[in-house]
């Protein structure tokens, strides 16, 4: 199966075909992909070279002049390096962008540490007006790179993924999806950590749905998925543990309730391995998620048979 940035360039170069407002803003990361788009339209396709910063100001250059930037490198280059024009070009200037980026937690263990941003979404939390799409499998991603090209001039970020559920789900960028009912509790799977949560739960007698879209955060499909399971929920991310946890109390403010979040966590590992061995250094690999989760919901009780 291709991952979910093998499906950039080819989706982005046929939306430059497709909408004349569309541009990408490259920084060398990713450039290959964009040289027959290059030619076709050398006017918006741009390489500022490594210059994180400029990446960003240039297109919030090109989204005051009506243009729709898509804007492309890892994450730690993409939303931590130049945080400071997300925050002014963008957001300040009140221009729209949508920002897709690329081995973001941990997905190339080789870089190191200077290549991993589990924070990024905490990181863009912090502003406004900001929508987070996290695709699980490839099929989604191209269905949500679209639906964020197409969003107006909202400020969109697409977080790829090496990391894949085995199937896709249809995705519309806004809802929660119930994947699997139970009635002792929520279980919220993020993007790529479906099949994992899937896994470690199956005969649990939980609630799991499933977010590929994190901001806006779906308070609406959570409240009614604890008002049949349950008011313990834990959510599962795929990067900065404890991320959505606001969002999740925020959601069930005039109920009691009990909030776990599982992600990364913020100890930093030093040995690089794979990326494998980082999901189950942070107890995200089914069989830590399965002990976490059962102790926390007290699901630990299979679903009866015939249920």
């Amino acid at each position: 199966m291709d991952s979910m940035r093998d499906r950039f360039a080819p989706v982005v170069a046929r939306l430059l075909d497709e909408d004349p407002r569309v541009a990408v803003v490259l920084a060398e990361i990713g450039t290959d992909g964009f040289d027959e788009a290059l030619r076709r339209h050398p006017d918006r396709v741009v390489n500022v070279g490594i210059r994180e910063q400029l990446l960003v100001g240039a297109a919030a250059g090109m989204a005051l002049t009506g243009l729709r930037p898509v804007v492309h490198t890892f994450a730690s280059f993409l939303v931590e390096r130049p945080f400071e024009q997300v925050k002014l070009d963008l957001g300040h200037q009140g221009v729209g962008a949508v920002l897709v980026s690329a081995a973001a937690s941990f997905d190339w263990p080789a870089g190191g540490y200077t290549h991993m941003a589990p924070g990024d979404v905490a990181l863009l939390d912090t502003l406004d007006g900001w929508t987070v799409h996290v695709p699980g499998h490839p099929d989604e991603a191209e269905t949500l790179l679209r639906h964020a090209v197409a969003a107006g001039d909202d400020k969109v970020y697409v977080r790829l993924s090496l990391q894949s559920n085995r199937q896709a789900l249809p995705v519309d960028g806004e809802r929660l999806r119930t994947v699997r009912e139970g009635r002792s509790g929520v279980v919220v799977a993020v993007g790529p950590m479906l099949d994992a949560v899937l896994d470690a739960t199956e005969g649990l007698d939980v609630t799991v749905l499933y977010a590929a879209t994190v901001r806006p955060f779906d308070a609406a499909g959570l409240r009614h998925a604890t008002a049949a399971a349950g008011t313990d929920v834990v959510l599962v991310e795929p990067y900065l543990a404890g991320t959505s946890t606001a969002a999740a109390n925020d959601a069930l403010a005039d109920v009691p309730h009990r909030v776990l979040g599982l992600g990364v966590g913020r100890a930093e590992l030093r040995r690089y391995g794979r990326i494998d061995e980082h999901v189950a250094a942070h107890g995200l690999d089914a069989r830590s998620l399965r002990a976490r989760v059962g102790a926390f919901v007290g699901a630990g009780s299979t679903v009866p048979a015939g249920a």
